[in-house]
């Protein structure tokens, strides 16, 4: 493992070990919000994929109703009752804050309040088969707006999940350990220097006893 560019000193070991116990509790912080997005994340793509099920029934339900209103009326007439819709239907678009993420709620929004307003025509001179498959289009638009909103929650939240984990990796396996082997480093060569220096303090003392005493003399 590399080691950090430091002076190997008392005070920057210091400083390193206290860099070092923020690094780990960051580390641990990262860890659980990654652990609670996945769990987060894991049930939406479980509603995910219960409302996408059901979506594509009732689009499938819905294709047959025009399929068979197409059957019983002309194309220009099928297409001419569908010309002028009398309701206008819009998305409301908010948000909400998950694990720091913010995700878009997004919810159906028409402008006229009178349930009949969905069909565009008379009912005259159309058959009950498209009457059937307005009806159900009107009733499937909620699920499909609440579907987009599904899947963009899970696409922002796989993205934050997957930049929590970079960092949790790179706090675990580059970042704690550099620190932890610069800090060993430091210690080691501060218990060098330490000998060092006590090797030289004997040196000079027996200097001194020799030339105040002639130490060495009396020794032998």
């Amino acid at each position: 493992m590399d080691i950090m560019n430091v002076n190997p000193t008392r005070m920057q070991m210091t400083k390193l070990k206290k860099q070092l116990v923020t690094a780990k509790r960051g580390h641990k912080m990262l860890k659980d919000k990654r652990d609670e997005l996945m769990r987060q994340f894991i049930e939406l793509v479980q509603e995910n994929k219960r409302l996408r099920e059901k979506v594509e029934k009732e689009l499938e339900a819905c294709s047959g109703h025009f399929v068979n209103a197409s059957a019983v009326m002309s194309k220009k007439s099928l297409d001419s009752s569908l010309m002028a819709s009398k309701q206008q239907t819009g998305v409301d678009v908010g948000s909400k804050n998950i694990m720091s993420v913010d995700v878009p709620v997004f919810s159906a929004v028409s402008q006229s309040p009178e349930k009949g307003d969905i069909y565009p025509y008379g009912f005259a001179f159309t058959s009950f088969e498209l009457d059937d498959a307005v009806s159900s289009l009107n009733e499937l638009m909620p699920d499909l707006i609440k579907l987009a909103e599904i899947e963009k929650s899970c696409e922002l939240m796989a993205a934050e999940i997957e930049r929590t984990r970079r960092r949790v990796n790179s706090l675990e396996h580059v970042m704690i350990p550099r620190y932890e082997a610069t800090i060993k480093y430091i210690a080691m060569k501060l218990e060098e220097n330490d000998r060092s220096s006590r090797t030289r303090l004997m040196k000079v003392k027996d200097m001194l006893l020799e030339k105040a005493h002639h130490y060495s003399q009396k020794k032998d």
